[in-house]
Order: structure tokens, then C-alpha cells, then sequence
């Protein structure tokens, strides 16, 4: 028998479809992107939860003439299903496949880009107001999730839509949850009003109460529709809505797809700002991501039937796991120590410390700002804040970091988690510049481990280190190797010599020294001896070090997990032309001046040449291009 989903093109052939019709396509659609993520990985609970959600967006509202813009893109796979990419969904994540976020260059219906949450009630408002200075008459939606809440910028967006009072619609896509379970106050006053169902059901009464009174003139109608909406406005969020300037509308059962159209299609009718309030079941219609929403919100690989993963977890622990690990350990007898995190408290492991030491750890939701000068209020008073954030994510925080942070030299430490090129969450996720807006801070110091051996020790070195510190490290497994029983201290701004080398010298930061020291193996079977410095400091460098090497090999390469422009090998060339050193033949590796695709971290790497067959194919060149010059050198003198 065809499936629907078969003949869906785009959301016009949706509209084309009864209203009945359209359970048996969300159906569909779950089954199809629970197909296409068993097989090839990616966001899973989100979407799930948003699948009426989003064939009711696309009936009720005309797209792509009408705007629909998603807060953050991993909700969206099902909207990508049926708008135009359901022959390539199966390329989700992969190197020269669909994004799993939201792409302008990829649909039309992307109206904007987004792998940060927060973003879409301010780019929604910007759309609005330029509708109105063109004279236009679509409509823009914004869909956030409840997580988003605690997002200061959706709350700016917020605070100005209503004071402009203009016609954008919010959809709050209201599922309990960031990646992890949601906290804070505003989600304590979500849950305690309407999990109960209490508000629901008095809602229901309340209508039917006033539709049953005879309608004695107008006076009497108006006074019974204030009485009801100042009701509803008691029991449920409307009243902070409504005091931010929007018509509050809802709760809605968010899977329910005649109630869900029906509500969307009145919204557009108010031409003010209007909240719908949707109430969603992260992991919807696949009993694991439902009663699991944290461990199915992002997945590799898995079976469908049992929902276990399709390559079992090896021996090797993830970086993030030895941080963790490494984390309570020194809390344990340090206890001044604290972890904050900013709603990724499972991928970062601050989790495992709060189960392990509770009321050690804060998880402060979606605000890294915050997150920051919380952090340097405690440094105030002596305690030993470990914020511990993506890489990606932390950008967000530059200000405070520079300001509330570097400037009052504070000792709060940095771990950036997801440092380097990340893999499949692509462009808005990799890790690749964190060296660049850390480094040029003054106070501030900077590492990166060369493996999860010696990310251990430098956890220790910045929890015992006297001001602003921080050290990234990347995504997934470690290299294997043995974890020394006793954690220590390293000397700030002091570098490793690995191997000692006449012909060149490979100057590694983090990910990319093990790839450098196995190059210089296969260099030395080619007859060429390259020396490999793990630097382990991007700030400060050892200079005694670098400049020791180059005055009896002035030959040196730099690799780095990171952009070339303002990064590490930048530092070097500057730490250079300060030490007045300039005949030196240089290379600089890393990642080029683009945004970097998604793919396999290992693809990606390969593709910015900073692997170890880049670092081998930079050294060749570089040696022949020393002999070529020497001869030159030679035949001149000779002459």
C-alpha cells in the first residue's frame, strides 16, 4: 500500500490532504525519520515530539509565502522531510549530505539558519518589521522550545515584539527539556501549572461555563470574556505573557492535529503579538526516546526494535569522561571547587558530578552569559568555579569572559568541551576558534591536552592555578592510553619535547600531536628527522623552548585543530617576529578561512589537511624546498 508520505513534495501537497489524513501521515513521518536516524545517527527525541506540530505549522500557515523560522534545527527533521528533501534525508549528518540544522543555501523553507537556541523570536521580529516596511502581508511564526526560555536573548526578542506590538506569532513548543531535563524558575512555573492538567481542564470549564450563559448585551458579553481570560491568565503562564504584550493562546495537546490547525489558523487572525502554547511529549510515538528523552536526543547508530546502539561503547573513555572523572576526584578533596554548565550537563559530564557530590554543581539552562558572571561572582569569595561548556557555545559569552572575568583576574576555569571540528553538527558547532578569541585576552591562560592522559593533569593545573585559566579538549574517544595513577600539576607556559629530530621540527597543539608524532615515524622511515614539541600551551608559549629548537633547525611546521587566522600558529609567528627571528622556513596547519561543513570528525580533518598524511606531505615539501634552496645556495657560492 503507497504511504502518503510518498507523494508529499513539499507542505502545498500537504494542504491538498483531508484534515483525517493527516494522522496517518505524522505516523509516517515517525517512521521515517526513526528509519533514516537508527541508520545513520543524529537528533531523534525532538523531532519526534514535534511531528503533528509541524504538519500543523505547514496546513495551517501558506510556506514558503508565509514564514516559519525553528529555534535551533534539531527539532526540524521532520519539517526537512516534507519540504522537498525526503529522497535525502538518509544523507542527514554525512560529508556532502542535508544538514542536521537549519540551511538557508539547503530549502527555501529554511528561512533561517540556526544551530544556537534562542535565536528565532529576534530573526522572527526582524522579518516582521521589514514585512511592514515593504507593505507585505505574509505572516512570520516563530517556534521555540520551552528550553529556550531560559535564553536571554529570546527574552529581548520578546521584551521588544511587544513593545512594538506587532503581528508575530510564537509557537512555545512546551516538551519539559534542553537536551537535558529543563531547570530554573520559569520552568518550575511551567511544570507546576499544567503538568497536573489542572489548568486544562479549569480552562475547559470556564468556556463552557460562560458559552452557557445568555448573551444580555454586549456589556455583559465583554465582561464575561475579561473575567475568563484574566482567569485563564491565573492558572496558567498567560499572565507573564500577556505582561510581556502578547494575547496568550493555550495550552494546546500538541498532538493533536485538528485542535493544533484550528488554534494556528485562528492565531493568524490577531494582529498583534500572540504566544500559542503547545504541550509536546519529547520522544513522542517510540517508547525508548520517550521514556528515555536525554539519552534519545542525539544518537548514533541503533535497532530499532530493541533501541540499543548498533556499535556497542569500546574501552576507551571519551574525553569528556575522563574530565568528568578527573572533575569529582579533585572536588573530592578540594571543596571549594564548583561545576556550572549552561543546559548540557550530560555532555559535558556535570552531571556526573552533581549525582556524585550534590549541590556542587549548577546547571543555569541556556544562558552561558549568565553561566560566566555567575561563575566570577563566586571566584569573588573564594571559591573555584569550573564552567564547563562547548567550545561552540561559549562564544556567546566572549563579553562577559573579557569583562567580568579577565579584567578582574579572577580565578575561574574554562573547559571547553567540543574543541576542534566536532563532526556532524557542522559549521554552527565546530569548536574552531576558541584559541582566537581566548587568547588575545590579557590574564588569560590557555591549553590543549595532547591526550586524555594529560587532560587530567591539566584540570588539575587550572583548578590550582591563581587566575582566569582554560583548556579545551575534543569531542568523542580518547587515543587509549594509560592513565597515570597521580594527578599533577604542569608548569604554565612549558612545552614537551617528544622526539628530538635534525631536519625539521612538527610543533603540535592538542588533537593534532599524536597525528604529528605518528608522521614523524613514517618521516623517519623515508630517511628524514623531524622533531615533535607538544606545546600544550597556546598561551603562554614556551619561547625558551621554540626558539632553542629553531636556532639549530630552522625548519618548523605548526598544526592545529583550529582556524590559521589569529590561532595557534599565529601566535607563533608573532612570538617570532618579537624574538627578532626571522630566517626561518615556516608551514602553518589548520583549518582554512571557510565554514567547515559536517562529516566524520575524521573527514573533516582530512579535508583541512591536518592529519597525519597532511602533516607527512607539508614535511616532504618542506625538505625539498630546504634542499633546493641549499643547493641554490651552493651553486651561487660556487660560482
Amino acid at each position: 500500500m503507497a504511504r502518503l508520505l510518498d507523494g508529499i513534495d513539499g507542505p502545498a501537497d500537504i494542504r491538498k490532504l483531508k484534515l483525517e489524513q493527516l494522522s496517518t501521515l505524522a505516523q509516517e513521518v515517525r517512521e521515517e525519520v526513526i528509519s533514516v536516524v537508527s541508520e545513520a545517527g543524529g537528533h531523534l527525541a525532538s523531532t519526534l515530539g514535534a511531528v503533528e506540530l509541524t504538519l500543523a505549522l505547514h496546513y495551517a500557515f501558506d510556506t514558503p509565502h508565509d514564514r516559519i523560522v525553528w529555534d535551533t534545527g534539531h527539532q526540524a527533521y521532520a519539517h526537512k522531510l516534507i519540504c522537498g528533501r525526503r529522497i535525502k534525508l538518509s544523507t542527514i549528518r554525512q560529508l556532502g549530505g542535508l544538514s542536521g540544522f537549519l540551511s538557508r543555501e539547503e530549502s527555501e523553507y529554511d528561512v533561517f539558519g540556526a544551530g544556537h537556541a534562542g535565536t528565532s523570536v529576534s530573526a522572527a521580529l526582524g522579518m516582521v518589521v521589514a514585512k511592514n516596511l515593504q507593505g507585505a502581508k505574509h505572516k512570520v511564526v516563530a517556534v521555540i522550545s520551552d528550553g529556550c526560555l531560559s535564553a536571554g536573548l529570546t527574552f529581548e526578542g520578546l521584551n521588544q515584539t511587544g513593545h512594538l506590538d506587532k503581528d508575530l506569532i510564537v509557537v512555545l513548543n512546551d516538551n519539559e527539556h534542553f537536551i537535558d531535563p529543563r531547570v530554573g524558575a520559569l520552568s518550575s512555573f511551567l511544570s507546576e501549572q499544567l503538568t497536573t492538567g489542572l489548568a486544562v481542564k479549569l480552562q475547559k470549564g470556564v468556556r463552557d461555563f460562560l458559552r452557557s450563559l445568555p448573551r444580555v448585551g454586549e456589556g455583559l458579553y465583554h465582561l464575561g470574556r475579561r473575567i475568563k481570560e484574566s482567569f485563564i491568565g491565573f492558572v496558567t503562564p498567560g499572565l507573564l505573557f500577556e505582561g510581556l504584550g502578547f494575547q496568550y493562546v493555550g495550552p494546546v495537546d500538541g498532538h493533536n492535529l485538528e485542535k493544533l490547525i484550528h488554534t494556528l489558523q485562528n492565531a493568524k487572525n490577531i494582529e498583534r503579538p500572540t504566544l500559542v502554547h503547545v504541550l509536546t511529549r519529547k520522544g513522542k510515538g517510540y517508547e525508548w526516546a520517550e521514556e528515555d528523552p536525554v539519552k534519545y536526543h542525539s544518537v548514533a547508530p541503533f535497532h530499532v526494535l530493541t533501541g540499543k546502539p548498533k556499535k556497542e561503547k569500546g574501552p576507551i573513555p571519551t574525553y569528556t569522561d575522563v574530565f568528568a572523572r578527573t572533575l569529582i576526584r579533585i572536588a573530592k578533596d578540594n571543596l571549594r571547587v564548583i561545576g556550572i554548565t549552561a543546559a548540557m550537563g550530560s555532555g559535558t559530564g556535570i552531571d556526573k558530578l552533581s549525582k556524585e557530590i550534590p549541590g556542587r554543581s549548577y546547571d543555569v539552562g541556556i544562558a552561558e552569559q549568565h553561566a560566566v558572571t555567575f561563575a566570577a561572582g563566586l571566584a569573588t569569595e573564594g571559591w573555584i568555579p569550573v564552567v564547563a561548556i562547548y567550545s561552540t557555545f561559549l562564544q556567546r559569552a566572549y563579553d562577559e569572559i573579557l569583562h567580568d572575568v579577565c579584567i578582574q583576574n579572577l580565578h575561574v576555569v574554562f573547559a571547553l568541551d567540543r574543541g576542534g571540528l566536532v563532526g556532524a553538527d557542522g559549521p554552527t558547532h565546530h569548536g574552531v576558534f576558541d584559541f582566537s578569541y581566548l587568547r588575545s585576552i590579557p590574564n588569560m591562560v590557555v591549553m590543549a591536552p595532547k591526550d586524555e592522559n594529560e587532560l587530567r593533569h591539566m584540570v588539575k593545573t587550572a583548578i590550582e592555578h591563581s587566575g582566569p585559566i582554560a583548556f579545551r579538549y575534543p569531542r568523542g574517544e580518547g587515543w587509549g592510553v594509560e592513565l597515570d595513577d597521580e594527578i599533577h600539576t604542569l608548569e604554565v607556559g612549558k612545552a614537551e619535547l617528544l622526539r628530538p629530530g635534525k631536519d625539521l621540527i612538527i610543533l603540535g597543539i592538542g588533537q593534532t600531536v599524536i597525528p604529528a608524532l605518528r608522521a614523524a615515524q613514517d618521516l623517519a622511515q623515508l630517511g628524514i628527522d623531524a622533531a615533535v614539541v607538544n606545546a600544550r600551551f597556546v598561551k603562554p608559549l614556551d619561547r625558551e623552548l621554540i626558539t632553542g629548537l629553531l636556532s639549530r633547525v630552522p625548519c618548523l611546521i605548526t598544526v592545529e585543530d583550529h582556524v590559521l587566522d589569529g590561532g595557534f600558529g599565529s601566535a607563533v609567528l608573532e612570538m617570532l617576529a618579537e624574538e627578532g627571528i626571522a630566517q626561518v622556513r615556516i608551514k602553518r596547519l589548520g583549518v582554512p578561512d571557510r565554514f567547515i561543513p559536517h562529516g566524520s570528525q575524521e573527514e573533516l580533518r582530512k579535508l583541512c589537511a591536518i592529519d597525519k598524511d597532511a602533516i607527512i606531505q607539508a614535511a616532504l615539501q618542506m625538505v625539498r624546498e630546504e634542499k633546493k634552496k641549499k643547493k641554490e645556495g651552493w651553486e651561487r657560492g660556487s660560482a
